[in-house]
């Protein structure tokens, strides 16, 4: 089964972002690690990353038509794209949001999601394990 893993702006910059929130793997290695959690279930993951809202949409669409399931980190998108929400909100098979950091423990305006509404689930605040996570749990969904 394939799986779309789809991250937001800026997660293509971990290796220069504050490791203390984001950890301390480049966007490679996170690409590598979350392939490989993703083997390990008997999926393939299909790993996009753009800093464009438009882009992230289309892809979103792309899901939606061909009934795959997604799980996104729409990293800053996150608390205010209602265009992203919208299509995610199309998207029928199982949408799980992700992020490397806890939103909730972080700055007052990340307490806000946006995409969580139209969500199956939110999973956070356990660094590259909020993927390996992520994938276990859209597992389950897609056996029901």
């Amino acid at each position: 089964m394939k799986v779309l893993i789809i991250n937001g702006p800026n997660l293509s910059r971990l290796d220069i972002r504050d490791s203390a929130i984001y950890g301390d793997l480049s966007y490679p290695q996170l690409v590598e690690f979350i392939s490989s959690a993703a083997r390990e279930l008997g999926l393939d993951a299909d790993i996009r990353q753009s800093n464009e809202e438009s882009e992230i949409i289309g892809w979103l669409h792309e899901a939606a038509d061909s009934n795959s399931p997604v799980i996104i980190n729409p990293a800053a998108f996150t608390h205010y794209s209602y265009a992203i929400r919208d299509a995610a909100e199309l998207v029928k098979a199982p949408l799980i949001e992700v992020h490397l950091s806890n939103p909730l423990a972080r700055e007052e305006f990340r307490h806000t999601s946006v995409i969580s509404g139209v969500a199956n689930g939110t999973i956070g605040g356990f660094g590259p394990d909020s993927y390996a996570l992520a994938l276990r749990a859209l597992v389950k969904l897609l056996k029901k």
